[in-house]
C-alpha cells in the first residue's frame, strides 16, 4: 500500500509500505475512506516533536472493515466505521468511567495517512454505521473520529451549561468545533479567540456570538469587558502553548472552568496563581470513544456539519502539500483521500 511518510521537519512523503495484518485476534484491518492531517501532526513537521527515525504519519480515520481478529464479533467486512485516534477495549474500569482514552489496553493510532490501517482493539474502538453513508457525509464524519470529539471533550471538561458564557481559545479545527460543542451544549454567548477572518467566519457559522482578535493579556482585558469584569464561565483551550493555557486560566471567572485540549508544548501551571483563582481545569486526551455514537448521529441527522472545517481536499499522494498548506496556514484543515 502507500501512505504518508514523515523523515525530518518539513520533510513528509508518500511512499509504499507494508501492507498491515492482523497481529492479534482483536485487531481489524480497514481500508481507508478518507483521512486528514491534523494540527497535532504539525509539531513534528515544525521540529517541535523530535522525530527520530522515518515513520507514517496521521491518527483520524473512517472507512470500510476489511479483516478482523477472531476475537472481533460486532464487526464485519464492508461495514463503514468510525473510530478513535486512541483506542480501547470499552470494557475495563476506566473505559467504564468514560475514559476510553486512558483505557489500560491504549494504543494511540499513527498511521492512518494511508490506504489501509490496522485497527488494535478493534471491538471496542470501532463503531459502525447502519449503513455506509453518503460520502456527503464522510468530512463530518473523519472530523468526529478526533476534532470534533476533541471539541466536544473541550466543553465537557469545561463544564458548558444552557445559558453559560464560553470562551474558545484556538481557531483550529479543535477550537472551531469547540464552538459548535457549545452552541450544542446550550451556552448562551460564545465568544471565539481568533485572528484570522476565515476561521472568524466559520466559527460564526458554527455559532460563536463574538470575536476578540487580541491575545495575552490584551486577550485577557477583552474577555474581561465583555463579561462585566468577571471572565467566562467555561474556557476551551485547543492550542497546547503556554500563552493559550494562560490565556485561558486568566479568561475564566471565580467558579469557572477551563477544558484542555490542546497537546502541551512548554506548559507550565503556577499553583499558588491556581490555588487562589478558584478556577477549574480539566484536560487530557479526549475520550472520543465515549462520544462517537452520538456525535455520528449528529452529522448523520444534519444536526451539525463539523466537516466543514476541512477547507482542502488533496488526493492522499499529496499530503506533502496538505501539510505545507495548513503549516502555512492556507488551510485549516486538509482532507486526504486515497
Amino acid at each position: 500500500m502507500r501512505g504518508a511518510v514523515i523523515h525530518a521537519p518539513g520533510d513528509v512523503r508518500f511512499e509504499t509500505l507494508d501492507d498491515p495484518k492482523i497481529l492479534h485476534p482483536t485487531d481489524a484491518i480497514i481500508r481507508t475512506a478518507v483521512t486528514c492531517v491534523c494540527g497535532s501532526d504539525l509539531w513534528p513537521y515544525r521540529g517541535a516533536e523530535p522525530i527520530g527515525d522515518p515513520h507514517p504519519m496521521g491518527h483520524e480515520y473512517v472507512g470500510f472493515v476489511e479483516e478482523v481478529g477472531s476475537e472481533v464479533t460486532s464487526l464485519r467486512p464492508g461495514q463503514f466505521v468510525v473510530g478513535s485516534f486512541a483506542t480501547s477495549d470499552n470494557t475495563c474500569a476506566n473505559c467504564a468511567n468514560g475514559f476510553q482514552s486512558n483505557c489500560l489496553h491504549r494504543e494511540f493510532m499513527s498511521t492512518c495517512q494511508a490506504e489501509y490501517v490496522r485497527i488494535p482493539n478493534a471491538q471496542g474502538t470501532l463503531v459502525a454505521t447502519d449503513e455506509v453513508p453518503d460520502e456527503k457525509f464522510w468530512p463530518g464524519l473523519l472530523a468526529v473520529s478526533d476534532v470534533m470529539g476533541t471539541g466536544w471533550w473541550a466543553a465537557d471538561a469545561a463544564e458548558v451549561e444552557p445559558g453559560s458564557t464560553a470562551v474558545v481559545v484556538g481557531d483550529g479545527a479543535v477550537g472551531l468545533c469547540g464552538v459548535i460543542a457549545a452552541k450544542e451544549r446550550g451556552a448562551e454567548r460564545i465568544i471565539a479567540m481568533s485572528r484570522h477572518e476565515p476561521r472568524q467566519k466559520l466559527a460564526r457559522e458554527f455559532g460563536a456570538t463574538d470575536i476578540v482578535t487580541e491575545r495575552g493579556e490584551e486577550g485577557v482585558a477583552r474577555i474581561k469587558e465583555l463579561t462585566g469584569g468577571i471572565g467566562a464561565d467555561s474556557v476551551l483551550e485547543c492550542v497546547g502553548t503556554a500563552e493559550a493555557m494562560r490565556q485561558a486560566l486568566h479568561s475564566a471567572r471565580p467558579g469557572g472552568n477551563v477544558g484542555f485540549v490542546g497537546v502541551p508544548h512548554e506548559v507550565a501551571i503556577d499553583g499558588q496563581e491556581l490555588f487562589f483563582s478558584h478556577v477549574g481545569l480539566r484536560g487530557g486526551p479526549a475520550p472520543v470513544r465515549r462520544y462517537l455514537p452520538d456525535l455520528i448521529d449528529h452529522v448523520l441527522s444534519g444536526r451539525i456539519d463539523p466537516g466543514k472545517v476541512f477547507d482542502l481536499s488533496l488526493p492522499l499522494d499529496q499530503v506533502a502539500e496538505g501539510y505545507r498548506a495548513m503549516d502555512e496556514r492556507r488551510a485549516i484543515k486538509t482532507l486526504l483521500k486515497p
